[in-house]
């Protein structure tokens, strides 16, 4: 009997929350589950590692389904790391983080804690997918997209990810029947025009809050923006070697 693909489930938003848990279920469907996931929200956090204080992770009893669960103080990275490191006996044969509340397409990829636990996973040299729904609520209807994850899932588990890269897979809010289909793409060049809100707390002390407005500058029709906006799922390949190969000859003029 042919053993069943251990699959790896991790997020950002925390281990309660409405995302993770419909992943949960649909992995259920698909392999044996294995869940890593902060204790707490762990938005906007990128790749960041707890390295100047300590780690707690517990295995949560009495969870419903046959998963197991471990809830970590630290990183989405972090969970990944433990998790491979300490927690498993075999390496999973997927990594999927999500599904995150909000989106991660465009340039919101370097910034995203669910991503990052992806390319942490791919760094180990773990198959991973991000999957992301446009709907920052925390009760956002996960339903209308749960074929979808399933069906990217079982490919990527039967095609294989490319070595060395892991997919940014994002979701347009809407209604199963009102989602055209899914479009491989690259990411749109966009960016976000920051401010900060200055204000004064009740002790006189200022204090911010950042805010801002994204900017999508990319007119390109093969982007995940365009794609998002018109009513399709994106799926963006994403390599996590930083080096801009192009670049490497013109440096090499330098008078270095």
């Amino acid at each position: 009997m042919k053993e069943k693909p251990l699959i790896l489930i991790t997020n950002d938003d925390g281990i309660t929350a409405p995302g993770i848990r419909s992943l949960i279920k649909i992995m259920n469907t698909i392999g044996e589950v294995v869940v890593v996931a902060p204790d707490s929200p762990q938005s906007g956090m990128g790749h960041a590692i707890t390295i100047n204080s300590t780690l707690y992770c517990h295995k949560i009893k009495n969870v419903e389904g046959p998963q197991m669960e471990y809830s970590c103080s630290g990183t989405p990275a972090d969970c990944v790391k433990l998790a491979v490191n300490e927690l498993l006996d075999r390496k999973p044969d997927l990594c999927v983080s999500g599904i995150n509340h909000g989106s991660n397409s465009s340039i919101n990829v370097i910034y995203s804690g669910t991503m990052s636990a992806a390319v942490e996973a791919g760094i180990e040299g773990i198959p991973a997918i991000g999957f992301s729904l446009l709907d920052f609520q925390w009760d956002a209807d996960f339903n209308a997209i749960e074929t979808f994850v399933k069906k990217i899932t079982l490919e990527a588990l039967e095609q294989g990810i490319p070595k060395n890269v892991v997919l940014n897979v994002n979701f347009p809010k809407l209604a199963q029947q009102d989602i055209k289909g899914i479009k491989i793409c690259r990411q749109a060049k966009a960016n976000w025009v920051e401010e900060f809100d200055k204000r004064t707390n009740p002790l006189g002390r200022e204090y911010y809050w950042l805010t801002g407005t994204f900017i999508n500058q990319d007119k390109g029709e093969d982007t995940d923006e365009w794609a998002l906006e018109n009513g399709y799922v994106s799926v963006v390949p994403v390599q996590f070697d930083l080096t801009a190969h192009h670049s490497i000859q013109q440096l090499n003029t330098w008078n270095l």
